[in-house]
């Protein structure tokens, strides 16, 4: 048999194991049934997630295809940093995450290089060889013209798909998945990833920080009489400008939606629309976000000039007010999560969180270990293995 044939034969397991799997469960003895789908020993276990459904796999995977950022940040999350084969974009993410990461001690990550995968070639899958694709087809098939069939076909002779994108702004579902799309949370999907890659510690690990961090964090909340009001905006050289509204429903808003800070716009420009000078001056928020400012080669302090530097920009509060801030992806998984979270809570409440460092381009800035919001050694141990 050739090693081809040899991954086949593997792949096909991990399709249709599903099947031998419930049929041992109706008999009363699947391991996988006893122990909730993830089996404390060795051998075929199952996850499931929409809009897959229930997924058979009969090792963890090793080798991980992405798409999305939120899916690469899981499986580094999972130290599978260094297995991936695929991303979107891979040189400019590399970066951007390693802004954040430069703070975890001994974690390091590279992602340079990879294939780009923001519309995948389906002869490109078959040549990467992934063990799992960790992306939606719900997506796939809505954004980039793929059949069903053909997710079917890298399904069965490749790996799996396990993977839901949709949850970002609960987009709708192309109709082929219409029927049962489920939306969760970043880390309710989170917690299925892990399922899959049979890391349960780790997520509880990192869980454990992040409900630490959440709760703190809704103790200390003002009322909301006493909140900013805010607005997120992207734009390069501020020559069209993006804005985000701050809670809209979806796992985009899981590092602004807790921290509750009020829509300057009072719900009158829909999250992604463009915008010019003049709604924004008459939002007048007390607070900018600016998405994409901890770009490498990115200088903030080159942004904010271009605001101080314009007759109407310059009229804002929060430009007066220098409270013009950086955020860095929107598509964030875990570990991006943590950070945001942190720095959102600094960058809106400083009164109450403490001030968030003055940054003009650069990593992530060092913050005194008391002023921290949640313990950086601790996430680089569960990312490394130390749990």
């Amino acid at each position: 048999m050739t090693r081809r044939d040899a991954k086949l034969t593997r792949r096909a397991t991990l399709k249709y194991g599903g099947a031998v799997a419930a049929g041992l469960a109706m008999a009363g003895c699947s391991e996988v049934a006893d122990t909730g789908g993830t089996p404390a020993g060795g051998g075929a276990y199952t996850a499931s997630i929409s809009p897959m459904g229930e997924v058979s796999f009969d090792e963890p995977p090793e080798t991980v295809f992405t798409r999305l950022t939120h899916h690469a940040d899981m499986a580094f999350a999972l130290g599978r940093g260094d297995s991936l084969t695929a991303m979107h974009a891979p040189d400019y993410y590399d970066g951007l995450w390693t802004q954040f990461v430069e703070r975890l001690p001994g974690v390091s990550l590279d992602w340079t290089g990879l294939y780009s995968s923001w519309q995948p070639n389906k002869e490109k899958l078959y040549a990467l060889e992934s063990d799992v694709h960790l992306a939606d087809p719900a997506w796939i098939t809505k954004q980039d013209a793929w059949s069903e069939s053909d997710i079917d076909e890298i399904a069965s002779k490749v790996s799996p798909w396990f993977g839901n994108s949709l949850s970002d702004t609960h987009q709708e579902p192309a109709p082929a998945y219409a029927d049962g799309y489920e939306y969760y949370t970043l880390w309710e999907q989170f917690e299925l990833v892990a399922e899959a890659f049979r890391e349960r510690e780790r997520y509880e690990a990192l869980a454990a920080v992040h409900d630490d961090l959440l709760s703190h964090i809704e103790a200390e909340l003002p009322d909301e009489s006493n909140r900013p009001s805010a607005v997120m905006i992207a734009s390069h050289q501020m020559e069209e400008i993006y804005t985000y509204t701050l809670s809209n429903p979806g796992f985009l808003t899981s590092h602004t939606r807790p921290l509750g800070a009020r829509d300057a716009f009072e719900g009158s420009v829909e999250s992604g629309s463009t915008v010019d000078y003049e709604t924004l001056v008459d939002a007048d928020p007390d607070v900018i976000l600016f998405l994409g400012g901890f770009e490498p080669g990115t200088s903030l302090a080159e942004r904010r000039e271009l605001f101080r530097e314009d007759p109407v920009a310059s009229e804002m509060t929060a430009v007066q007010e220098e409270r013009v801030f950086p955020q860095g992806a929107r598509y964030q998984g875990p570990i991006l999560n943590l950070f945001q979270l942190e720095m959102t809570a600094k960058q809106l409440y400083p009164d109450v969180f403490g001030e968030w460092p003055r940054y003009e381009s650069g990593p992530y800035p060092e913050i005194p270990r008391d002023e921290q919001l949640f313990d950086r050694q601790r996430v680089a141990d569960v990312i490394n293995g130390a749990i």
